[in-house]
């Protein structure tokens, strides 16, 4: 009589210690985050990318009642920040701020460790950077019609600087090329800050870059703004043309998104939505990027898929049209 007595005993405590077992887990959900959460931002830091991230990360961070710690992993047209954060447990701790970049780096380079749509969820487009083109003021030019005809009668000795082969900055100035017919010599960087440097420099003369990371130049003197690849009048830059205003039919915006390495609790991932959106209607973040240059448009993770669809046929393209990075 005694064994039946232990072993239904020996059952009820591992019934009590799977209960609390299963209770401490649902707690331990439930309070997330309940750390730290690191947001990996794959270029260097003072690029549009970053800038929004910084912004983002801070009224997030508030939102979620712990801190958001910005990770700039920088290199490879963003491909090393992309592949860290690919390969991070699926636990809502790594975030990534990834950009149109990521999006189609999958048909731009020969071969990576890593494929945005089969490894990260998306949380929510956070906001779109229409590019600015900018030259050094010491180029006889003030004006986009005035470019292209510099351009032609000189071709191929201007030179324009890039975050790095792949990029925006790369890939929009590509889109120019084309449409408007010239020769300009591309000398890549390893990010939007160096580029703009030595364009300030005066080594390099011309840049599609992040309007975010060039308006500080521009306000300044420093660089002289000639067009910019938006949709809408910037709100930073309201007597700056666009390139369809000039003449030129297409455009071009580097988006920005927050997503998480795929396999991330779903609970986790309609948290994180709920407070990106939060943010999103936040004035001082929309004061603070729109003031950058970087205009806030939220879209929630379905919404975005779509846009995100429809930017990388266009990107696809341009891309065909540059050939694979090696």
């Amino acid at each position: 009589m005694k064994r039946p007595k232990l072993l239904l005993v020996a059952g009820s405590i591992g019934t009590v210690l799977a209960n609390l077992a299963s209770g401490a887990s649902a707690q331990q959900e439930a309070a997330y985050p309940n750390r730290a959460v690191r947001l990996i931002v794959p270029f260097p830091p003072g690029g549009g990318t970053d800038i929004v991230a910084r912004t983002l990360g801070i009224r997030l961070g508030e939102s979620l009642g712990q801190q958001i710690v910005v990770d700039n992993r920088g290199g490879a047209g963003g491909n090393i920040g992309a592949e860290l954060a690919a390969k991070a447990a699926p636990d809502g701790y790594t975030l990534f701020m990834a950009s149109a970049t990521q999006a189609i780096n999958v048909t731009l380079y020969g071969k990576l460790a890593y494929d945005l749509a089969k490894d990260f969820a998306p949380v929510s487009l956070v906001a779109t950077l229409p590019y600015t083109l900018v030259c050094h003021p010491g180029l006889p030019t003030t004006s986009v019609k005035a470019l292209v005809q510099l351009a032609k009668d000189k071709p191929g000795q201007l030179n324009y600087s890039s975050a790095g082969s792949g990029t925006g900055t790369h890939l929009a100035m590509e889109m120019f090329k084309t449409a408007a017919g010239i020769s300009i010599v591309h000398i890549p960087y390893k990010g939007s800050a160096p580029a703009v440097t030595e364009l300030l420099a005066g080594q390099v003369q011309l840049m599609f870059g992040n309007t975010a990371s060039v308006l500080p130049q521009i306000k300044a003197g420093k660089l002289r703004a000639l067009a910019h690849w938006g949709e809408k009048p910037l709100v930073s830059l309201p007597d700056v043309q666009s390139l369809k205003q000039a003449g030129y039919g297409a455009s071009f915006a580097q988006w920005s998104a927050l997503f998480v390495p795929a396999g991330t609790p779903d609970e986790v991932v309609q948290k994180l939505r709920a407070a990106a959106a939060k943010v999103a209607k936040d004035p001082n973040v929309i004061q603070t990027i729109n003031r950058a240059g970087s205009p806030i448009e939220y879209l929630d993770a379905p919404d975005f898929q779509t846009y995100w669809d429809a930017d990388a046929k266009l990107m696809t393209d341009a891309v065909r049209k540059i050939g694979k990075v090696e």
